[in-house]
C-alpha cells in the first residue's frame, strides 16, 4: 500500500469509530416509535375522551405502524392517569389524552404547569350544554331557576368530577344566585344513567357524548353553555341570555411528558397533523357536533392552552374561587 492511500485510511479511521457508535442512535431516532406507545385516557371508558383517544390511536397505529393501545386511569378528576404518564421517563412512549386542562393546570391546588407538559395538539372543540332527560319536569331553564331560588340546594346536577370547568362554570351560577348540588359522576356510563334514571336533575356535557341519547329523544338540552347559540339547538338559549359569563369551550387534548427528543415530538405532532386533515377526522368532528375548526397543530398548542388557561382563570375568579398562577 502506497504512502499516500496510507494517509488517507488513517485520516479517515476516526470518521468511521465514530460513525459505528452514534449509528444506533440515529437509528433509534428515526425509526420511532419502534415498540408500542401507551395512550393514557385518565377517564372512564366510553365517554368523550374515550372515544377521542381511541381515535387518535387507530390513526398513529396506521400511520406510524406501531400499536398504540388505550388505558383507561380514571381518579381524582383526571389526576391520576396524569401521575402515571408523568412518573415515567419523557421519551414520548407515553401520552395522554384528556378533556381537562383547568384541574391539571389552574386550579389553587393544580399538581402540574404547562411547562411540565408538551402538547401535542388540541382534537376537538365541542359546546358544552346543561340536559335533563326527556321526561324531566323542567321544560326550560326559566323552569330550573325559578324552582332553585325557591328551593335552594335542593337541585342536583351530574357532571365529570370536581375542580374542572363543569365545576367552575356551576360555581359561577352560584355567585349569581343559583345553588345547585353537584353530583360526581368520573365513570360517563354513571353520569348517563344518573339523568335517565332520574338519579339526578341535570347534567353537565357536552352535546357529542350524549348524542345517541339526543337521537333517540331520552334527553334533551335546556342550556347552552356558549358565548353563540349552539347551530343544531338554535332555540336552545345561552348561559349569557341568563347573566351567566361563560364562554368557555370544553376542547380534548394530546400531550406528553414535556423532555422529550425534538424529533420524536415532531414524529408524532405531523402524525397527528396528518390526520386532522383527513375525511375520517372531519366526519369524527361533525359527528361529535364539534367545531368544524377544531383542530390546533401542537406547533401551536400551547399558546392555545396558555390563553384557555387565562380565560378560565377569569370565569373563576368570577366566581369567587381562586386560581393558580
Amino acid at each position: 500500500m502506497d504512502m499516500a492511500r496510507r494517509k488517507v485510511l488513517h485520516a479517515l479511521a476516526p470518521l468511521g469509530a465514530t460513525c459505528l457508535i452514534s449509528s444506533p442512535r440515529v437509528a433509534t431516532a428515526q425509526n420511532f416509535p419502534a415498540r408500542p406507545v401507551d395512550v393514557i385516557v385518565p377517564w372512564g371508558a366510553g365517554g368523550g375522551s374515550d372515544i377521542t383517544g381511541r381515535m387518535l390511536a387507530r390513526a398513529l397505529e396506521g400511520d406510524l405502524k406501531t400499536s398504540f393501545p388505550v388505558l383507561n386511569v380514571p381518579g381524582a378528576s383526571g389526576v391520576i392517569g396524569v401521575q402515571k404518564m408523568m412518573t415515567g421517563p419523557a421519551d414520548a412512549q407515553t401520552i395522554c389524552v384528556s378533556g381537562d386542562y383547568y384541574g391539571l393546570l389552574g386550579a389553587p391546588d393544580a399538581k402540574f404547569k404547562l411547562d411540565d407538559f408538551t402538547p401535542l395538539g388540541i382534537l376537538i372543540n365541542q359546546a358544552g350544554a346543561i340536559f335533563v332527560s326527556e321526561k324531566s319536569r323542567f321544560k326550560t331553564w326559566e323552569d330550573v331557576e325559578k324552582e332553585a331560588r325557591a328551593k335552594p340546594g335542593t337541585i342536583s346536577i351530574a357532571m365529570a368530577g370536581f375542580g374542572i370547568i363543569d365545576e367552575i362554570h356551576t360555581k359561577l351560577m352560584l355567585a349569581k344566585g343559583l345553588q345547585l348540588n353537584v353530583v360526581p359522576y368520573p365513570k360517563p356510563g354513571e353520569r348517563y344513567v344518573s339523568i335517565l334514571g332520574n338519579h339526578v336533575d341535570l347534567l353537565y356535557e357536552q352535546a357529542g357524548d350524549v348524542k345517541s341519547f339526543l337521537e333517540s329523544k331520552q334527553m334533551r338540552p335546556i342550556l347552552s353553555v356558549t358565548e353563540k347559540p349552539f347551530p343544531l339547538y338554535s332555540h336552545v338559549p345561552t348561559a349569557r341570555s341568563f347573566g351567566y359569563d361563560i364562554t368557555v369551550p370544553q376542547v380534548r387534548w394530546a400531550f406528553m411528558k414535556s423532555g422529550a427528543e425534538p424529533q420524536r415530538i415532531r414524529t408524532l405532532g405531523e402524525s397527528i397533523r396528518k390526520m386532522a386533515g383527513t375525511a375520517a377526522f372531519k366526519s369524527y368532528l361533525e359527528g361529535e357536533y364539534a367545531d368544524p375548526q377544531s383542530f390546533v397543530p401542537y406547533t401551536e398548542a400551547r399558546e392555545f392552552i396558555a390563553k384557555m388557561l387565562e380565560s378560565v382563570r377569569r370565569e373563576a375568579r368570577i366566581a369567587g374561587l381562586q386560581v393558580a398562577g
